[in-house]
């Protein structure tokens, strides 16, 4: 089986001795929160996959901003790669900003918006180097000040690098909490909100990535697996299987 990618992250390695850890639902932005489902959902998806960092922790926090910068709208894969290629050339903000914009576009073409992304780099690195002396600040907050990194972008490098407990909400985590439901909403930053209030405090470390495997690995976009969902008989959702 292929490894595990994340955002274009993957990990060194994955304990074989950990076990591993669900077209588009219809968004019911009106359904309430059930606080004794995600609570449920949650451990279900903890219990299944108890280290689901395993592989992640010290990941350099400018790769992984990069990184994740580059996979907006862009396979894993795809972005492994051309971030290797990246980083292979320059790894720090100086070394990036004097690779110049030009040569950026050129590495980066392959993983769609090569123009938009490489000076969207150019102008992050610029930014760390002037308002936080060349390191990527710790809390998603104020990595969302610097150009170019949405909510998504700052809270998956925040939860990855720093350990802040925010959960990131991408297509796959916006689909699995509207479904279930968990936390449902009609845009990213409500479902976002809605998982920040409704997920206990002792989950939320490794809630995206929970969230994030069973949306890409069961309960996908198209042809979802209930048949073989760990949370099946916890899913109110109308298009569920069985």
């Amino acid at each position: 089986m292929a490894r595990d990618t994340l955002h274009g992250l993957r990990p060194a390695r994955r304990s074989p001795s950990k076990p591993r850890g669900p077209a588009a639902g219809r968004v019911a932005a009106d359904a309430a929160i059930d606080p004794g489902r995600v609570v449920a959902v949650m451990a279900r998806l903890a219990a299944a996959d108890p280290d689901p960092k395993a592989g992640f922790s010290g990941a350099d926090p400018f790769r992984l901003l990069v990184t994740v910068l580059l996979s907006a709208q862009s396979t894993g894969p795809t972005v492994e790669k051309v971030a290797a290629a990246l980083f292979a050339l320059a790894d720090t903000p100086e070394t990036m900003l004097a690779l110049g914009e030009a040569r950026i576009t050129d590495t980066v073409r392959p993983v769609g918006l090569g123009p938009s992304k490489a000076r969207n780099i150019v102008r992050l690195c610029a930014a760390l180097l002037a308002e936080f002396g060349g390191a990527v600040p710790r809390s998603a907050a104020q990595m969302r000040r610097l150009p170019g990194i949405g909510r998504k972008s700052a809270e998956v490098t925040a939860n990855f690098a720093f350990d802040e407990p925010v959960i990131a909400v991408d297509t796959h985590v916006f689909r699995v909490s509207n479904r279930i439901p968990l936390a449902p909403g009609a845009t990213v930053d409500a479902v976002a909100d809605g998982l920040a209030a409704a997920v206990p405090d002792a989950f939320k470390d490794g809630a995206h990535i929970w969230l994030f495997r069973h949306g890409r690995d069961t309960c996908t976009a198209r042809a979802p697996a209930c048949g073989r969902c760990g949370v099946a008989d916890l899913c109110t959702w109308a298009g569920r299987a069985g």
